[in-house]
Order: structure tokens, then C-alpha cells, then sequence
């Protein structure tokens, strides 16, 4: 159903490309699936968007239009985030003839930015106090990454019977490794990746292809795993250290934390402005138009 801000309409394109990020992002952290939650997720979406545009409108009242040259940075800057001007344009549905519209897009953006900062431009700067108070109770977010660190025993096998052989002799490798045989020996006799890539050292989650962390991260120290398959062929991993994730010490990521407090203090004082807008806004909902059938 599109919506109407302040005399703006809003398209339910619009509309559901942010409904499908939401649930996305909510589907990749684990937290729903299906359809359970999607009249929850249309709710997020509609409060997303008439945020945006009541700040947007705002903003291009209240605030001066950004110098050319901080428009053009920002654009370029975009540009190098996608990996250069074709894929950038690739990535939001645009061509290069369609230049002016995306830098006049940046420019309200640059806008609404000014205008965030003005909200606590005025604010004291956070005690140390403040900032290990929020270190404290936002500790998750300064833990150091989980590592693990294995040995390997790989090999592609080639298409058709021979797929099954390789499986075969890797369960026999399998049986002699805990039987007590070397397993780095086993290793160099049996694995294609070369001996240099026998003892993997540390990595962390996302550092390797998935299946194979599901495997790694999921063992004790000293343990064998089963055969298993990836996209690149079989293996057989020993899990040799670890290194558990652990808070950071408070001095080491002090900046960050700063930079959580005034990101945080903005996000407040935006939701504050937001609501006082709302309350002055004209906002409607209408129903869309049927097609006309055709004769």
C-alpha cells in the first residue's frame, strides 16, 4: 500500500525492497523463517522509510546544499566502496547517463548528515567514566574473534567412479589416524594441496570455505574428524590449538568505544527529532490503483 509523506509518495517498490532487507538480515542472524514475522518486518520497513523522508525534507529546509566538490568526493568514494564506476553502477540498478540524479541523491544525503551532527555538536565530550560504562555493558562488540587452528589431509577427486575411491581410501586414512598413526605423514603421503598447506595455521570464521569451519570450529583439540566434502574435494581435519575469544582491554579499543558513545547519542537524538516530526507530518496510506482490464 504506498504511503503519502508530506505530500511525497512513496512507491511499494520502495516499500519492499526495504521489507526484503530487513527480513534478510533477520534470516542471516538465525532469527526467523518463512513468513512468521513478515507483518512485523512491513511494519519496520514503513518506519524506516517515513524516518528517511521526514529527515531528508527537514534537512533540505533547514540546511545549506554541500559544496560540489564534498558532493563529488562522496561519489567518487562510492565508486571505489563497489570496486569501481561499472560495478557501482551495477549495484543500484543505475547507468552513467542517470550521473545527476545520483549526485543530487548524495547531496540530500550530505544534508540530512550535517544536520545529525548539529544534533550533538553541542555536547560535552564522554568521561572516561561514560566510555567504560558502555564498554562494559556493550562488551560483545570489543571481543576478540574465536580462532582455531588445524591440520588437513585434502584431495579433488575426479567426476564418476573414482569419486568413490578417494572416499574409500579417505576412510581407511581415517581409521589408521586413530588407530595413533602421524598424522602429518599421512598428510604428505595422501593430500594434493601441497605440503605447505598441511597445517593451515590460525583462522577465524570466514577465513575458509563454510563447510570446512562448521567442521573445525565444532572440535576439541586433538580430535579427528570425519571424512567430509566441500566444493573442492574431501578432507580430514585435526584441530591442533585454539585461541578463544576474549575481551579486549578497554585502553586498546578506547576509540571505538568513543566513537559507539557518540554514534549511539546520535541515534537518540535522531529518533527524538524523527518523533517531533511525526508529530506535524501529514501521513497517509492509499490504496493502489487497479489496472485497468483490458477490453
Amino acid at each position: 500500500m504506498p504511503l503519502i509523506v508530506n505530500g511525497q509518495r512513496v512507491d511499494d517498490a520502495v516499500l519492499g525492497a526495504e521489507f526484503s532487507s530487513i527480513k534478510s538480515y533477520f534470516e542471516r542472524m538465525g532469527n526467523v523463517s518463512c513468513c512468521e514475522r513478515d507483518d512485523e518486518f512491513r511494519g519496520y520497513a514503513k518506519d524506516n522509510i517515513i524516518a528517511r523522508i521526514l529527515l531528508s525534507q527537514k534537512a533540505l529546509e533547514a540546511m545549506p546544499p554541500p559544496p560540489e566538490d564534498q558532493v563529488s568526493a562522496a561519489f567518487e568514494k562510492l565508486k571505489q566502496e563497489h570496486g569501481g564506476e561499472s560495478q557501482f553502477y551495477f549495484a543500484v540498478g543505475a547507468s552513467p547517463d542517470q550521473a545527476d540524479l545520483i549526485r543530487r541523491d548524495i547531496a540530500t544525503n550530505l544534508r540530512v548528515e550535517n544536520m545529525i551532527g548539529q544534533l550533538v555538536k553541542d555536547e560535552p565530550p564522554p568521561t572516561d567514566a561514560q566510555l567504560r560504562e558502555l564498554y562494559e555493558k556493550q562488551i560483545q562488540l570489543f571481543m576478540s574473534p574465536e580462532e582455531v587452528r588445524a591440520s588437513h589431509i585434502s584431495k579433488a577427486p575426479p567426476r564418476g567412479e573414482k569419486r568413490q575411491e578417494v572416499y574409500d581410501l579417505f576412510r581407511e586414512i581415517r581409521r589408521q589416524l586413530l588407530a595413533g598413526a602421524d598424522f602429518d605423514e599421512l598428510a604428505r603421503q595422501h593430500s594434493d594441496r601441497g605440503h605447505e598447506q598441511i597445517d593451515l595455521g590460525f583462522f577465524r570464521h570466514g577465513d575458509l570455505p563454510e563447510e570446512f569451519e562448521m567442521v573445525s570450529f565444532s572440535m576439541n583439540i586433538g580430535e579427528i574428524s570425519p571424512v567430509f566434502p566441500s566444493m573442492v574435494g574431501y578432507h580430514i581435519v585435526k584441530v591442533t590449538d585454539r585461541k578463544p575469544s576474549v575481551a579486549k582491554p578497554f585502553e586498546e579499543v578506547k576509540d571505538q568505544v568513543r566513537q559507539l558513545y557518540v554514534d549511539q547519542r546520535k541515534q537518540e537524538r535522531v529518533r527524538v527529532l524523527v518523533d517531533e516530526l511525526k508529530k506535524e507530518a501529514t501521513i497517509e496510506e492509499v490504496k493502489a490503483v487497479p489496472a485497468a482490464a483490458s477490453m
